[in-house]
C-alpha cells in the first residue's frame, strides 16, 4: 500500500471521519423526519440543538463526554431561553452579548473540554439573535434545542456503548501515524540535499503533532474505567501496545549524531542513501503498525527488514577507515536494529494478542495524566489582567458588542448574525492563531461561496443539490478539528444550499456571506491586535522554564543511575513524558511567535537554538538512561560522573537566572543531588557521550545569559524612557 492510499485509509478510518458521520446523521435526521409530517421548523430546531451539543463532544473518556453533552444540553436550553427574550430589545440583546461572551470564553480555564462547552453557549446564542418569535415560541424552541440535544446525546453514548475500544484504537492508530512521519523527517537528515536547519524545524514541529496525539491517547486510555480496570483482552493489548509504542519514540528520538559531520566525511560513499533508505522503511513498516491497530482488518504481511540492515552492515564495513572511523555509522546501524527489534515485538502483538496480564496498579497510570478541577475559585482566581484567558475574555466581549453595534447600524442583509460567528471562532487567544484562522475564513468562504453557486447554477435537481449538502455537510463535521479552512470551503455552499431549500436567494446569501465574513475577520484581526495582546515573545520565558526544569530532573534521573542508585521506572517514564510534553509546548510557542510582526518578534534566532539544543540534549540523555534501566545497577568512577554534575550544575543556574525572585522561591524541588559514591568503574566510550551532553548544557547556559543580558538592556532602556 502506497503513501497516498495509506493517508486516504487513515482518514476514512479516523474518529474525524466517523464523527463527521455519526454528526452529519444526528443533524440530519430530525430534519427530513419532521419534514414528511409538515414540521420541518420543528425539526430544524431539534437538529440545531444536535448541532449544538457536538460541539462539546470531543473524543475522550465516555464518563467525560457524557458530563460534557449532559452540561451543554443543558446550558443551551437556558441560553436559547433567554437569548428569545432578550432580543425582543437590542440594548438587553446587547448586554447579554457582553456577559455572555465573557463568561462562556472564560470556561476556558477549566481545559478544552469546557471551552468545546462555552463555544457552543455562545453558537447558540448568535444562532438565535435573528429568530423572530413571540413567547410562546421562544419556550416551544428552547424545548426543541434540549430535545435535540438529548437526540444527539443518546446517540453517541450508544455508539460508544456498542464500540467500546473504538475510540481508543483510532487514537493510538493516530498516534502511530504521527510518530510514522516523524521517523521519516529523521530519514531527511541523512539526505544531503536537505537543509538541516529547515529539517530541525520541520522535526520539532512534528514533535508538537506527536505530543499532542500522546496526550489523547492518555486522556483515553489511562481515564477510561473499562480499559485499565477491567481485564479485557482488547484493553490488555491497547495499553501494552501504547507503553511500547512510547518506548519506541523515545528510541527515536535518541537516533540524535552530529549529522554535519556524517554528511561531510561520508557523503561521497552511498552509505548515507541507504541509512535513509532504511529508517523511511522502518517507518512505513510503522504506519502500516498504525493503520492495522485503527482498521478492522487483519495486519498486512510485515517486511522483513534484516537483510536490508545486513547491506548496510556490509558497506559500513566496506568503508574501513579511507573516511575516518566509522565507530558513529555502526551506532546508527546499532539504533536501527534496536527500532527494528521494537517495531517487529509490535507486528508479533496485533497477529498475536499477549495473555499475561498487565500490572495496572505498578504504571500508576493516574500520574502521567492531569486532572482539572472544576471550582468556583479558579474562576475568581483568573479575574485578573494578568490572566491570559481573562484578558482574552475581555477581548472577545468587547469585539462581539461590536460587531452587534454594527450590524445593527448597518441595513443590508437579514442574516447578519454571521458577523458575530466570524468573530467567535476567528477571535483566539494568540495572535497569530487569530491572523491564520482569518486568512483561512476568507478564503474559505470565498472559494466555498463560489463553490455553492456552481452546484446552484448548474444543477438545478433537487434531489442532486440534497446529495450534495449532505456530503458537504459530511466534509464540515469531518475536518471541524482537523483542517479549519477545509471545515470553511464544505460549510459555506452547504449553507447556501440550505438557504436556497429554505427560499432563500443563494446569489444575494453568498454576496451577504462574503462580505459578514470579512467585516467579522478585520474586527476580530483589530480586537487581538489592539485590546489587551499578549505578544509570544513576552510568553516564550515559562515555556523555556519548564523545558529548562524537566531536563534537570531528567539528568538527575541519568545521574542517579550512572551512580548506581536504583530508578524507579514510573519516575522515569514520568520525567521523559515531561520532557516530551514541555518541548512541545515551546516549540508550539516559538512557531506562534514567528507569526506575529515582526517588529514583535525578539531574540528568535537565540530561542530556535535553545529549542533544538534541548531537543539534542534530551536525545542524548534518553540513549544512555534507557540502556542504564536494561542492564543490573552499577556505579562509575568520580570522573566519569563529573560531566553529567557540570551538565546538572549548569542546567539548574539558567533555570535561575530565568526565573524571576518570586519563581525561584518554587525552584528548591529542583536543586541538583550530586552526592554519590565512589567507584572506580569506567568507558571511554560512555566519557565521550556524557562530554557531549556537558557541551551542550554548557552551550544552553551561554544561550540563556545572553537572552537575560539583552532583556536586561531593554528593561533598562524602557525604565531610562
Amino acid at each position: 500500500m502506497n503513501k497516498q492510499s495509506r493517508e486516504v485509509s487513515y482518514f476514512l478510518s479516523s474518529q474525524y471521519f466517523s464523527d463527521g458521520i455519526r454528526i452529519t446523521l444526528s443533524i440530519l435526521l430530525p430534519s427530513l423526519i419532521l419534514a414528511q409530517f409538515d414540521q420541518l421548523q420543528t425539526g430544524m430546531a431539534m437538529s440545531l440543538g444536535a448541532l449544538n451539543v457536538s460541539l462539546s463532544d470531543a473524543p475522550g473518556p465516555v464518563m467525560h463526554r457524557r458530563n460534557g453533552m449532559a452540561s451543554s444540553a443543558l446550558i443551551s436550553f437556558s441560553v436559547t431561553l433567554l437569548t428569545g427574550f432578550a432580543r425582543m430589545s437590542p440594548y438587553t440583546m446587547g448586554v447579554e452579548i457582553l456577559l455572555f461572551s465573557f463568561f462562556f470564553s472564560m470556561f476556558a480555564i477549566y481545559g478544552n473540554r469546557a471551552t468545546s462547552v462555552g463555544t457552543a453557549a455562545l453558537l447558540i446564542m448568535i444562532l438565535m439573535i435573528d429568530r423572530p418569535m413571540d413567547a410562546a415560541g421562544v419556550v416551544r424552541e428552547s424545548g426543541l434545542v434540549l430535545a435535540g440535544s438529548v437526540w444527539y446525546s443518546t446517540i453517541s453514548l450508544l455508539v460508544s456503548r456498542l464500540q467500546p475500544y473504538r475510540l481508543a484504537q483510532q487514537a493510538l492508530g493516530q498516534c502511530i501515524h504521527e510518530i510514522a512521519k516523524l521517523m521519516a523527517i529523521k530519514a531527511d537528515f541523512y539526505d544531503v540535499s536537505t537543509n538541516l536547519d529547515d529539517n530541525y524545524r520541520h522535526l520539532i514541529a512534528q514533535q508538537v503533532d506527536v505530543s499532542e496525539k500522546q496526550d489523547a491517547v492518555r486522556e483515553v486510555l489511562f481515564k477510561s474505567r473499562r480499559i485499565v480496570t477491567e481485564s479485557t483482552r482488547a484493553g490488555r493489548l491497547l495499553l501494552l501496545t501504547f507503553v511500547d509504542v512510547v518506548d519506541l519514540y523515545e528510541q527515536i528520538i535518541a537516533m540524535y549524531f552530529d549529522y554535519s559531520d556524517i554528511r561531510e566525511r561520508f557523503s561521497k560513499s552511498s552509505v548515507l542513501d541507504q541509512i535513509s533508505s532504511v529508517i523511511r522503511r522502518l517507518s512505513v513498516e510503522l504506519d502500516h503498525i498504525g493503520l492495522a491497530i485503527q482498521l478492522p482488518v487483519p495486519f498486512h504481511k510485515s517486511t522483513n527488514i534484516n537483510p536490508i540492515l545486513e547491506d548496510l552492515k556490509r558497506s559500513i564495513d566496506a568503508l574501513g577507515d579511507q573516511d575516518g572511523s566509522t565507530l558513529v555509522l555502526k551506532k546508527v546501524l546499532v539504533s536501527l536494529r534496536t527500532v527494528n527489534q521494537r517495531l517487529t515485538g509490535l507486528q508479533k502483538n496485533l497477529v498475536q494478542p499477549i495473555s499475561s496480564p498487565i500490572d495496572n496498579e505498578a504504571m500508576e497510570y493516574g500520574r502521567f495524566v492531569s486532572h482539572q478541577e472544576i471550582d468556583l475559585k479558579s474562576f475568581l482566581d483568573n479575574l485578573t489582567l494578568n490572566s491570559s484567558v481573562f484578558r482574552h475574555s475581555v477581548r472577545v466581549a468587547l469585539a462581539m458588542l461590536l460587531g452587534f453595534v454594527i450590524t445593527k447600524l448597518l441595513p443590508y442583509g437579514h442574516h447578519s448574525y454571521w458577523v458575530l460567528l466570524t468573530i467567535s471562532v476567528i477571535l483566539k487567544p494568540a495572535f497569530s492563531l487569530t491572523k491564520q484562522r482569518n486568512i483561512e475564513r476568507i478564503l474559505g468562504t470565498l472559494a466555498g461561496g463560489i463553490i455553492g453557486v456552481f452546484i446552484l447554477t448548474l444543477f438545478p435537481n433537487k434531489n442532486v443539490q440534497f446529495g450534495f449538502m449532505v456530503f458537504l455537510m459530511l466534509g464540515t463535521y469531518s475536518a471541524q478539528r482537523i483542517n479549519y479552512i477545509v471545515m470553511v470551503i464544505c460549510v459555506t455552499p452547504f449553507i447556501l444550499i440550505l438557504f436556497n431549500f429554505l427560499g432563500v436567494s443563494y446569489l444575494g446569501a453568498a454576496e451577504e456571506r462574503f462580505f459578514d465574513t470579512l467585516l467579522g475577520g478585520i474586527i476580530a484581526f483589530m480586537a487581538s491586535y489592539l485590546l489587551f495582546p499578549q505578544w509570544e515573545s513576552e510568553q516564550l520565558k515559562k515555556p523555556m522554564q519548564a523545558v529548562l526544569k524537566a531536563n534537570v530532573r531528567y539528568s538527575q534521573l541519568l545521574l542517579d543511575s550512572l551512580s548506581g542508585r536504583p530508578i524507579n521506572l514510573v519516575d522515569y517514564k514520568l520525567a521523559r513524558k515531561e520532557v516530551y510534553v514541555t518541548s512541545a509546548n515551546l516549540s508550539a510557542a516559538f512557531d506562534r511567535m514567528l507569526s506575529e510582526p515582526k517588529h514583535k518578534q525578539r531574540n528568535e534566532k537565540l530561542i530556535y537554538e535553545f529549542v533544538v539544543l534541548n531537543h539534542v540534549l534530551s536525545a542524548n540523555i534518553a540513549t544512555i538512561t534507557s540502556a542504564q534501566l536494561t542492564n543490573e545497577p552499577k556505579a562509575y568512577a568520580t570522573p566519569l560522573l563529573r560531566p553529567v554534575k557540570r551538565a546538572l550544575f549548569t542546567l539548574t543556574e539558567s533555570l535561575h537566572k530565568l526565573s524571576s525572585a518570586a519563581e525561584k522561591q518554587n525552584l528548591d524541588g529542583v536543586a541538583p543531588d550530586i552526592n554519590t559514591p565512589a567507584t572506580s568503574l569506567t568507558d571511554p566510550a560512555l566519557l565521550e557521550q556524557l562530554n557531549f551532553i556537558q557541551q551542550v548544557s554548557s552551550d544552553i547556559g551561554k544561550i540563556v545569559e545572553r537572552l537575560v543580558t539583552r532583556e536586561h538592556i531593554i528593561k533598562n532602556r524602557y525604565q531610562t524612557a
